[in-house]
């Protein structure tokens, strides 16, 4: 029974990172597209990048309905302490998330759509940046008492590396929603997204090096577990693997190679999440507050599994239906819609 104990939540806790990794990766490229509208040079080019999302911007955000479920019911102790002490980020990130919802709806019946289309580049750029804030915010550490309820400040989350944090995963957004539109455009429009591609992931390389730098000397925590041996080892092999992805993504760029810029990022997100999971694990309220320690029931936890064990497959397959269904170009109609 104590080896059960154990190994439930560190299923649940690679559950859990599943699903955020498919939330940040899908999500991302429809937040990073929605940011990237905002820079568009005229209304036809914004509502064609909002076109190339009609038929999966809806199904991506599902994951994160998933996952805010999947943490309550395995971590219960977990869910309430994080959304305490990231109330704000969190409000504000919901609020960028409806913002875009509303706007991508009425953009389809009004006849003024430049407003809309802003709306919803406005909305994705809060949404993205509040994100970085919540996750710079667990990085940094979250004040508990003993029995693990959130006894800091409502402005803990916000510091200068959080900012780095943020500023960082909104770049990020936009180099994936930029190999996306790669994929989903052609032309001039096409030839822009590549020149963008290029400059997010520059900018992108110049954010987690700071922030692969500073966390260590900033947090005490990250770095006795980042010099920790044999674990120092793996922590090395990754910014290196990284810095390779980088330059596979760079030289796909150059040589204007749609799929494997998209799939290059794709990689350079899941070795991000490998490398925040090995920092994490085993703590899910950093860096005090264990899986073991905030875990519900065992019970509670086969009972979840049973059911997500039938629930995931389905998803992904209609995921991958959806994107198979809908592949293939957008392009520009002579009225831009």
């Amino acid at each position: 029974m104590e080896a059960l104990l154990r190994f439930l939540p560190q299923v649940w806790f690679v559950i859990l990172g599943l699903f955020l990794f498919l939330y940040v990766l899908l999500d991302g490229f429809d937040l990073g597209v929605g940011i990237l509208s905002l820079t568009s040079s005229d209304e036809k080019r914004r509502s064609l990048l909002m076109t190339s999302l009609g038929n999966v911007w809806d199904a991506n955000e599902t994951w994160l309905v998933l996952m805010a479920g999947a943490l309550f019911g395995a971590f219960p102790l977990a869910y309430g302490t994080i959304l305490t002490a990231l109330y704000l980020p969190l409000m504000v990130m919901v609020v960028g998330l409806i913002l875009r919802a509303v706007a991508f709806e009425f953009r389809e019946h009004s006849d003024n759509k430049s407003f809309w289309n802003f709306a919803f580049g406005i909305g994705s750029f809060i949404a993205s940046l509040f994100q970085g804030f919540a996750l710079g915010g667990v990085l940094a550490g979250i004040k508990v008492d003993a029995a693990g309820h959130f006894i800091g400040g409502i402005w803990d989350w916000l510091s200068w590396q959080s900012l780095l944090t943020a500023l960082t995963l909104v770049q990020g957004y936009v180099l994936i929603g930029s190999t996306y539109l790669i994929l989903k455009t052609e032309g001039k429009l096409q030839e822009t997204h590549f020149k963008t591609a290029k400059l997010a992931a520059w900018t992108t390389l110049i954010g987690a090096i700071l922030i692969t730098i500073t966390t260590p000397i900033v947090y005490e925590n990250a770095r006795a577990r980042l010099f920790h041996q044999p674990e120092v080892y793996i922590f090395a092999l990754i910014p290196l693997l990284g810095m390779l992805l980088i330059w596979l993504l760079l030289k796909s760029l150059d040589k204007k190679e749609e799929i494997a810029s998209f799939v290059y990022t794709a990689l350079i997100f899941l070795l991000t999440f490998i490398g925040l999971g090995f920092i994490a694990f085993p703590f899910i309220i950093p860096p005090s507050i264990t899986i073991y320690q905030a875990a519900s029931s065992a019970t509670s936890m086969v009972f979840m599994i049973t059911f997500i064990g039938f629930l995931i497959p389905i998803m992904l397959f209609y995921n991958i239906y959806n994107y198979f269904v809908f592949r293939g170009k957008v392009v520009m109609s002579e009225e831009g819609d």
